[in-house]
């Protein structure tokens, strides 16, 4: 049986060194109370592909703001690396709750761009 995909997706790939960004903490997060407070929906890892299955589950979007929060500095500090950002907050507004979004994260120790992918 094949599992149902979710309707948002992210993908870390660690561009110093060409590799899905294996073992990344990453919290998902939702504005509630009229814009005054995050609500924590998922915290979790990526995986070996630098994915994190399961980031929300068929039926729990909704219209709204969301945030995503990368641990970098403990992903680049496990690796012994000195990185300049202790964390990456990528926030996005979600209008139609039907379509899927992907949020990639293209990572170095100096630098990260990210998009809406598809």
């Amino acid at each position: 049986m094949e599992a149902v995909s979710s309707p948002l997706t992210t993908h870390v790939l660690d561009t110093a060194s060409g590799l899905p960004a294996q073992g990344l903490c990453l919290q998902l997060s939702r504005l509630e109370d009229h814009g005054q407070q995050w609500t924590e929906l998922k915290k979790s890892y990526t995986n070996s592909d630098g994915r994190c299955p399961g980031l929300l589950p068929p039926g729990q979007m909704k219209a709204g703001t969301y945030k995503l929060f990368f641990d970098t500095e403990g992903y680049w500090g496990k690796r012994g690396q000195e990185s300049f950002y202790p964390y990456v907050e990528v926030v996005f507004t979600i209008t139609n709750e039907t379509h899927k979004f992907h949020v990639p994260l293209l990572l170095s120790p100096w630098s990260y761009t990210t998009y809406r992918g598809s």
